[in-house]
């Protein structure tokens, strides 16, 4: 990760695409419409059910006043044109529209709709968008709120090694062409091991020794304690996240991965101004 997003120059929001969209994501789910709804154009012959969809999309979501005399690649056109220019959340307007009335209404059926969500859900994933399909809706799988923990744990300055762990894990889990959750939730987790060895002084301390002082020390509840002991046990053991896992066919996926790394940094901050 750069030094302008380590430090909050260049926000985690940049990375994981919470309020806003960037152009490659754009393309991308413009062009999952297209392969989905749009095929005719590939062969060159349109029908009326073609016109009529491009029609509805312009007239009934961008609200704009249609021509019937228009060609076929005047409404193409034109509807290209405004995706392109919209908002970033009318890009989720526009893929949630699609689903729920075009699919049925002209004759490509609910399987079309079916595989234009699945595909859209693995380029949101992709890109690090912090928005899926849920069924017909585009929900959020992640807040504001966890974006801004994430952020203010790896910009602690003074704790450089815990923000490495976490800056690491970020980048596992975002890296585009070969992303490595696996590694990213080991990153995550070591984080907190670093960070609880830092507050009592004891580089040599396990995690679960660690988080005992500071449980007796700075009144951690016991719960919390425990959770990130067992936590950390599923990180370490035999069939963990740290050992092979080609036997138990166990790998984590990016919820596990985005979870830890929210989690940990929300406890990273939690534990930093318990110990102050």
């Amino acid at each position: 990760m750069l030094f302008s997003q380590r430090y909050g120059y260049k926000p985690v929001n940049d990375i994981i695409q919470s309020e806003s969209v960037n152009e490659e994501l754009r393309a991308r789910l413009w062009n999952v419409f297209q392969q989905c709804y749009l095929q005719e154009r590939q062969f060159g012959f349109i029908s009326c059910e073609y016109d009529n969809l491009l029609v509805s999309i312009l007239g009934n979501f961008f609200k704009l006043p249609v021509d019937n005399t228009l060609s076929s690649n005047s409404y193409y056109r034109a509807l290209k044109n405004q995706y392109s220019q919209c908002n970033w959340y009318e890009v989720y307007d526009f893929i949630e529209f699609v689903v729920r009335n075009l699919g049925d209404e002209y004759g490509s059926g609910s399987k079309t709709n079916q595989n234009f969500r699945e595909m859209c859900n693995q380029i949101l994933e992709d890109e690090n968008s912090a928005y899926r399909f849920v069924d017909d809706h585009v929900t959020k799988i992640i807040s504001e709120i966890e974006i801004e923990a994430v952020e203010q744990a790896i910009s602690q300055g003074k704790y450089d090694v815990v923000s490495m762990h976490l800056d690491q894990a970020l980048t596992l889990l975002a890296d585009k062409k070969e992303p490595d959750y696996r590694n990213s939730i080991k990153e995550s987790i070591s984080a907190i091991e670093s960070l609880c060895k830092i507050i009592i002084g004891e580089n040599k301390a396990t995690l679960g020794q660690a988080l005992k002082k500071i449980e007796e020390k700075y009144q951690l509840h016991p719960a919390l304690r425990e959770a990130f002991s067992k936590m950390y046990g599923y990180t370490s053991d035999k069939d963990g996240i740290r050992h092979a896992l080609l036997e138990t066919g166990d790998n984590p996926c990016y919820e596990d991965a985005l979870y830890m790394l929210v989690t940990c940094s929300a406890f990273t901050n939690y534990l930093i101004e318990k110990s102050r």
